[in-house]
């Protein structure tokens, strides 16, 4: 009778533990999907500047001397 309980508490915990573990994989999934979702926007954003800067002529170089602040 004593291994039987044994066994029953045994099997009892790795349930408890497969059940929590489940849950936590869910939790950690959507995570991820949230992430990427936030890195394809990201992605499409400096795609959209990079396009902004090439139509504007950004790319060019530049004269430093044009960019100090009025002060100087």
């Amino acid at each position: 009778m004593e291994t039987s309980h044994t066994t029953d508490q045994r099997l009892t915990d790795l349930e408890i533990k497969a059940s929590f573990t489940e849950d936590l994989l869910d939790q950690l999934d959507k995570v991820i999907v949230r992430q990427q979702q936030h890195i394809d926007m990201l992605i499409r954003e400096v795609q959209h500047l990079r396009q902004q800067s090439a139509g504007q002529g950004l790319d060019a170089p530049r004269n430093l001397r044009d960019e100090l602040p009025p002060h100087f």
